[in-house]
């Protein structure tokens, strides 16, 4: 499968910078709550948050990008190349 056989996933996310590890906390009133180690300065956590979220999914990293939130602690992140159902039996509840 390319990225281009369907449409991105958006994935909406809390990000906690500072957050002491890189890991995904659960899902909270349909937003995925994340946290990173890395400081949100020079987008570095931004970065950790795309590393982690490919990682977790088991897609390569450039099929991981941010849509919103640059500079927010509130993101939406797109994922190409992924199966729905699959996301939603990892995370429950995620994007309701």
């Amino acid at each position: 499968m390319t990225a281009g056989d369907r449409s991105p996933l958006r994935i909406p996310v809390r990000l906690t910078p500072r957050g002491g590890a890189d890991r995904v906390d659960g899902v909270v009133e349909g937003v995925l709550r994340v946290r990173v180690a890395a400081p949100p300065a020079d987008g570095a956590a931004n970065r950790a948050l795309l590393r982690l979220l490919a990682d977790e999914l088991g897609v390569p990293r450039g099929f991981v990008r941010l849509a919103s939130g640059e500079s927010s602690r509130v993101k939406v992140v797109e994922v190409d190349g992924l199966d729905r159902a699959a996301v939603a039996r990892r995370w429950p509840g995620l994007g309701r």
